[in-house]
């Protein structure tokens, strides 16, 4: 569905970001794509939004390919209305508005009432606790609620692929253990997933491929299952060594100061 090919991008013409980054999303599948801050996530969520310009960004070389045609030339508006739809950091919710009113102007674009129906049907089924807090201003949610409200706001208009940028930043456990079980679920209803993490335990545990970046660069990818149990993975990004009980680990100073194997760079 989702294809990226060799791309670079650049920041006000001299800072080098994206240094041939490659990632495929398939039709139907979770993808993680994990890395510390400063790795150059999101700027790969950018190049895909169309969001790069207003950073004063652009790409350099490659593409960026949605169903078949390139996309990394397109304005943000177009991208959206291609069947991307993107849940930034933060949230980004109307907070003066009610539930129902940010979910109404998630479906917006969509001209089709019976279909703006059938989504908002779909996510008061998805997001329970939305449904209860339909009339609620939105900047009384809790942190979680304000979460579901930003995936269901992506929601309304049916998108074909979500792009997920820090869903569980900031939640509690528990809360990120029900962010996680939603995202499962948004993906069994059909729609194919990019999910953006540093929490690499939450976002392996329910993906099928996953990549790992660092300073601008694909340095490892692979099914999830098999990045889950690689040492290096354990180690550095899940802070786990040895046989990986809670004994082993290790602080984060130590994980954040590890030397780098030759093999990740090369």
């Amino acid at each position: 569905m989702l294809d990226i090919a060799n791309l670079e991008v650049v920041y006000n013409d001299v800072i080098l970001v994206l240094r041939g980054v490659s990632l495929s999303v398939p039709d139907g599948e979770i993808v993680a794509l994990l890395g510390s801050n400063g790795a150059g996530k999101t700027t790969t969520l950018r190049a895909i939004s169309g969001l790069l310009d207003v950073h004063d960004g652009k790409v350099t070389k490659g593409t960026v390919t949605f169903a078949g045609e390139r996309i990394d030339d397109l304005d943000p508006a177009e991208i959206v209305r291609r069947g991307i739809k993107l849940v930034l950091e933060g949230r980004r919710i109307f907070a003066e508005m009610t539930v129902d009113e940010n979910l109404s102007a998630g479906g917006y674009t969509n001209r089709n009432r019976i279909a703006v129906a059938t989504a908002h049907e779909r996510v008061m089924t998805l997001f329970p606790r939305l449904a209860e807090r339909r009339k609620q201003v939105a900047g009384y949610l809790s942190g979680g609620e304000q979460q579901m409200l930003a995936i269901a706001r992506a929601l309304m208009t049916d998108p074909q692929l979500l792009i997920l940028d820090e869903p569980s930043l900031g939640l509690a456990p528990l809360l990120v253990q029900q962010i996680r079980e939603i995202i499962v679920d948004i993906n069994k209803q059909g729609t194919s997933v990019l999910l953006i993490e540093q929490n690499a335990t939450m976002a392996l545990s329910i993906a099928d491929i996953g990549y790992i970046m660092e300073t601008g660069k694909i340095v490892m990818d692979g099914e999830a299952a098999k990045l889950r149990s690689d040492e290096d993975v354990k180690e550095f990004y899940l802070g786990l060594h040895g046989d990986g009980d809670a004994g082993a680990r290790r602080s984060f100073r130590d994980v954040k100061h590890y030397k780098r194997r030759k093999r990740w760079l090369s």
